[in-house]
C-alpha cells in the first residue's frame, strides 16, 4: 500500500483528519483537534491541525504509505462553505513531513435548494 487518502474536516471550532485506504473502506488512522489540545478554544487553531497532521504522517509512514489524495472538508449546507484556518496548515504539515500530494480536492457540500435557515440570517421579503 503506497497511496491514501487523507480526508481533512476543518471547521472554526475543530479539525479532524482521517486517512483511509485507497478504497476508503479501511482506516488507517483518526486524529482530533481536542486528541492533540486540551484547551478548547485552540482545537482549531492552525497549531493544532500540525501537531495533529504530523501524528497521522507518523502513522502513514508507518504503514509504508508514499503519496496522498487530499480531500478537504468545510461545515457547509447551511453553514460556513470555507474551510476553518487550520485546513492549510494541515496540507503543509502533510508536505513537510515527507508525503506526496497526488490531488487536493474540495468535498465541502453544497446545498442545490437548502434548508431554511435560522430566522435572523433569513433577509426579509421585499414587495
Amino acid at each position: 500500500m503506497n497511496k491514501a487518502i487523507v480526508n481533512i474536516f476543518a471547521s472554526h471550532n475543530n479539525i479532524i483528519i482521517l486517512a483511509t485506504d485507497i478504497t476508503g473502506s479501511e482506516t488507517i488512522v483518526r486524529v482530533t483537534g481536542g486528541m492533540v489540545t486540551k484547551a478548547q478554544h485552540k482545537e482549531g487553531s492552525p497549531y493544532t491541525a500540525m501537531k495533529a497532521a504530523e501524528q497521522v504522517v507518523d502513522a502513514l509512514k508507518n504503514k509504508g504509505v508514499s503519496s496522498i489524495v487530499i480531500r478537504v472538508r468545510a461545515p457547509g449546507g447551511i453553514k460556513p462553505k470555507n474551510p476553518g484556518p487550520g485546513a492549510e496548515a494541515a496540507i503543509t504539515s502533510l508536505t513537510r513531513g515527507g508525503l506526496s500530494i497526488l490531488e487536493i480536492e474540495n468535498v465541502t457540500p453544497m446545498p442545490h435548494d437548502s434548508c431554511r435557515r435560522k430566522k435572523r440570517y433569513r433577509s426579509k421579503e421585499k414587495k
